[in-house]
């Protein structure tokens, strides 16, 4: 049995109810990482896309009120990075802190843009275009390099990171 649908008008006092419907959206979680003027740093977004198969382009969106938002909006290159089930602590840790990630593993690309071991996909971009998308900026990225692994994602849904079984996955 399924609780009765709650319907609404988005409007400055149904932040909450507008939160928990986007939070019926299972989706994976990410990591961007890009080199700042006091170094490495990384956020936690779970706002990611594919665009475009030709030019490969992706998308995320990092808030506003973010004090990571002007630097990732503003390098012309960075690393999102696909995070599997077992790096639940590195997401939370980057969450509260832009370089809440291990600096003796990190590693560089061609860019020397950081970038994180272990993770699911990666995608080195460069930045395509930044659009205003209200509270948040689109950032768009050009895909100059794809690396991918199998394993089990990491995901959110409801507000929470939630495990996958490899049940699920077959």
């Amino acid at each position: 049995m399924t609780d009765a649908p709650i319907s609404f008008v988005p409007t400055g006092d149904t932040g909450r109810q507008l939160r928990d419907a986007f939070g019926r959206f299972a989706t994976g979680v990410t990591v961007v990482t890009a080199q700042g003027p006091d170094g490495p740093s990384a956020i936690t977004a779970n706002s990611f896309a594919s665009v475009s198969l030709d030019p490969a382009l992706v998308l995320w969106s990092p808030s506003r009120t973010s004090r990571r938002f002007d630097l990732f909006t503003n390098v012309t290159h960075y690393a999102i990075h696909v995070l599997a089930a077992d790096q639940h602590d590195l997401c939370w840790s980057v969450a509260k802190d832009r370089q809440g990630f291990d600096m003796d593993t990190l590693g560089r690309n061609e860019n020397g843009v950081p970038i994180l071991a272990d993770c699911l996909a990666r995608f080195d971009c460069a930045r395509y275009a930044v659009h205003d998308g209200g509270d948040h900026a689109i950032v768009v990225g050009q895909i100059l390099r794809a690396t991918y692994r199998s394993g089990t994602p990491l995901a959110f849904y409801g507000g929470k990171m939630v495990r996958l079984s490899e049940e699920d996955l077959s």
